[in-house]
């Protein structure tokens, strides 16, 4: 990266929010580690909590943390497919176009980083792997054609619209909930997704996010004047989408022409359009498993040929190759969390305090706590959910907002939880110390507006 000034040279006054975000970076570069120190950190944490709050065996937890260390394997490869092919649609020929003519509309740096955080969490309220990527790709976009873009604000004010996940189409606990046959069932029922995600209050809540949260990346920014860092290209990071070039004696050969048919693309395709509208007409439901099968044969849609995807699909892997690696060591802390009972001792010292009206609120407060244990919304519902959904039963509460306010909690918490920032960094080539300053004062916001809507809404 390369420090410039913008113009004019004059360096201003910081601002409250300069101040304030420069007190965050500051603190981050001196004691937050790398992501992966982070996850090892929060192990040995969770095993001294299990072994000193729940008197838990010491060689019991241990085992259980081992034993744990591969369950979710089947539900780390969703998660990492879902970034993947997030990766794909945002690098197809026809998004690159969209994010050009996007680009085209801003001038200035402070208005680039508003439109970067309004695509990020536009299409992370669409897809939350989708999301997560084309924030990052349009913020690079931006950040190479706008002088004077400070590179670690753009690529955290992109990745902060990821919180909008939590309230969109791809929120895990709401469209879990909403399908038949769920774990939680028998104790709340169906939950249609008109009573979570498509409910007047939850869309009220989409728009304000969505709306504010540009504007306060656009005043985190540093003022004209104040120092930045500029995108450097001489440290690229992100994988080039290529296809490899054919020799012209193969450009006539059989394997040549059905690796860059178009053909081959329409014929499966078109298997996989057949096979949703069967699914759906006789009452499927949509899952992870059905948003997975939609993404990859959109993103073979887009790319137009095999050759073309398989290129965008290993330039993918590398984003998500972090996720891969730390997955099991969130599995892990969440076998020892299991075993040992602390979700329900955390979410009982909540609880405890609850009323009918309080129990979403208490509920997202507690939800975000346990996510920086557990930062997956299945994950974390599987541990959480069964304590909550109980409580909601005993006190009488609402059981859509109490599902809601876990999915929230989980959301809020992850614009802090280094484990859903490693995309953004591998497409980056940023440090977590680089852009959690910012994220932290996104965190203070998104809080005050997720907790405002779970009081507003159950007391008034």
């Amino acid at each position: 990266m390369q420090t410039a000034e913008q113009s004019p040279p004059t360096v201003t006054k910081a601002t409250g929010l300069d101040k304030v975000t420069g007190f965050f970076t500051e603190l981050m570069r001196k004691y937050l580690p790398e992501p992966i120190v982070f996850a090892i950190g929060l192990t040995v944490l969770t095993f001294i909590l299990a072994i000193t709050v729940q008197q838990s065996n010491p060689i019991d937890i241990v085992y259980a943390w081992g034993a744990g260390f591969w369950d979710i394997l089947s539900f780390t490869m969703q998660m990492a497919f879902i970034l993947i092919a997030g990766y794909v649609l945002a690098k197809a020929p026809i998004t690159d176009k969209l994010l050009d003519k996007l680009c085209s509309l801003v001038k200035t740096p402070r208005g680039a980083v508003a439109l970067a955080t309004v695509v990020g969490a536009v299409g992370s309220y669409i897809n939350w792997g989708f999301g997560l990527m084309i924030g990052g790709v349009l913020a690079k976009k931006l950040a190479v054609q706008i002088k004077g873009i400070h590179y670690p604000a753009i690529i955290a004010s992109a990745y902060s619209g990821f919180t909008l996940y939590g309230l969109g189409l791809s929120a895990t606990i709401p469209v879990v909930i909403s399908a038949k046959g769920h774990p939680l069932e028998e104790g709340m029922g169906i939950i249609p997704l008109a009573e979570t995600i498509f409910s007047p209050p939850m869309l009220i809540l989409s728009a304000v996010t969505v709306i504010t949260l540009p504007i306060l990346n656009y005043f985190l920014h540093p003022a004209p004047g104040k120092p930045v860092t500029e995108y450097d290209p001489s440290v690229e990071v992100e994988p080039a989408v290529t296809v490899p070039a054919a020799g012209v004696d193969l450009d006539k050969s059989f394997a040549y022409r059905a690796n860059n048919s178009r053909i081959v693309i329409w014929v499966v395709c078109a298997m996989a359009l057949v096979f949703g509208i069967i699914y759906f007409t006789r009452g499927g439901q949509l899952n992870i498993n059905i948003i997975n099968f939609i993404i990859l044969f959109l993103g073979m849609v887009l790319m137009r040929t095999p050759l073309r995807y398989i290129g965008a699909f290993g330039a993918g892997t590398k984003m998500a190759s972090g996720i891969i690696l730390q997955f099991p060591f969130y599995a892990g802390i969440l076998a020892i969390m299991a075993a040992s009972g602390l979700v329900e001792t955390i979410s009982q010292l909540f609880v405890s305090i609850s009323t009918p009206e309080t129990l979403p609120f208490w509920g997202i407060v507690s939800s975000f706590v346990i996510n920086f244990f557990a930062p997956s919304g299945g994950g974390h519902w599987v541990i959480q959910g069964p304590f909550m959904i109980g409580a909601a039963n005993t006190l009488g509460a609402d059981l859509g907002w109490t599902a809601m306010s876990v999915q929230l909690g989980n959301a809020w918490n992850d614009l802090v939880q280094p484990f859903w920032i490693l995309p953004a960094l591998a497409l980056s080539g940023l440090k977590l110390k680089d852009i959690m300053g910012f994220t932290v004062v996104d965190m203070v916001w998104v809080g005050f507006l997720y907790c405002g809507a779970m009081l507003l809404v159950n007391l008034v």
